[in-house]
């Protein structure tokens, strides 16, 4: 199956919330190519304006400067769209530092969107989520039936939406799917202090900098490319079987913080010359992350394993800068 030919055959305009973020961007750049008509929504304060720079000169590509809590500016944009990528998000990160715009945005934002998505007859939704909803896992793989017991304002945020998703399901008939992403990384990713632990460390190596640890370095993460969450949102589309379900997004590996840290400081030359500094735990920290993706991969999906050849990949990049 083409993937982009079904998406052509599926829908006409497309609307990406967080359109010059990292995740969102790269959503764009295959919509583009599907030749459907693309409109990115983003407020920039964290988005990019040049992450979807290349994408500006495309007779089916548009971006456009606005927040997903703004009632009054968003029913404006929705004329004419078929399916809502819902990429915008207020970050793990920024929870700490103002959780009521974290709630604002991940609940309040995707509440705004489904809304208006009933409204404007929307075929096709896909809410962007995250493996924070689940906490911190007590026992074997984690899977789509496991207990939502989340750890940080982030997850409980997130959590709220998924349960908007899923009454304008039920009670709406809006064909909707869920993907709870997990640790994401890859070309164009944030490496400030809201950014993948991947562009950070990477970051450091490039400024001369010694990485910071949070914990021991002993926490294990499911480290996802970039690439394949673009896929997972492009065969959901597509798929009847999606409608109604979450999905685990991960990879399935399992490579702990002090394992990439070593890595990307081996990868740059530094090994005996930098150390990473320790600091204490963030709250709301998840320790194990080991990830079932059966579920998703039943679709058809298959995930690039082989993180350690795309993380050299990434270095040589910045090396070669």
């Amino acid at each position: 199956m083409n993937i982009l030919n079904e998406i052509a055959k599926k829908y006409r305009k497309a609307l990406v919330t967080g359109g010059a973020g990292f995740i969102g961007s790269h959503i764009c750049e295959k919509l583009v190519e599907s030749g459907i008509q693309v409109l990115s929504i983003d407020d920039y304060s964290a988005g990019k304006k040049e992450n979807h720079a290349h994408l500006d000169e495309a007779n089916n590509f548009k971006a456009v400067k606005c927040d997903v809590t703004d009632q009054r500016d968003l029913p404006r944009y929705f004329d004419g769209i078929d399916i809502v990528f819902h990429n915008a998000a207020a970050k793990k990160n920024i929870c700490l530092d103002d959780p009521r715009r974290d709630l604002e945005v991940n609940a309040g934002g995707a509440f705004n969107l489904l809304e208006l998505s009933d409204i404007f007859g929307v075929k096709k939704f896909i809410q962007a989520s995250t493996g924070s909803v689940y906490g911190d896992p007590k026992h074997g793989l984690l899977d789509e039936e496991d207990p939502l017991k989340p750890m940080s304002y982030y997850g409980t945020s997130k959590i709220a939406a998924e349960n908007y998703v899923r009454l304008f399901n039920v009670h709406y008939g809006l064909n909707t799917t869920i993907l709870r992403y997990f640790h994401v990384y890859g070309s164009r990713q944030e490496s400030g202090k809201y950014g993948g632990v991947v562009a950070i460390f990477i970051r450091n190596m490039v400024n001369n900098e010694q990485p910071r640890i949070f914990g021991d370095g002993t926490q294990t993460r499911s480290f996802t490319h970039v690439k394949d969450i673009v896929a997972a949102n492009l065969l959901v589309a597509v798929d009847e079987r999606a409608n109604g379900e979450a999905y685990n997004c991960a990879s399935g590996i399992s490579v702990t913080i002090q394992e990439l840290c070593d890595k990307v400081i081996e990868y740059f030359g530094r090994s005996g010359t930098i150390l990473p500094i320790y600091e204490d735990w963030v709250i709301g920290d998840v320790k194990v992350s080991d990830i079932e993706n059966e579920k998703i991969k039943t679709l058809g999906l298959k995930f690039d394993t082989n993180f350690f050849d795309r993380l050299l990949d990434l270095c040589n990049k910045e090396i070669r800068k």
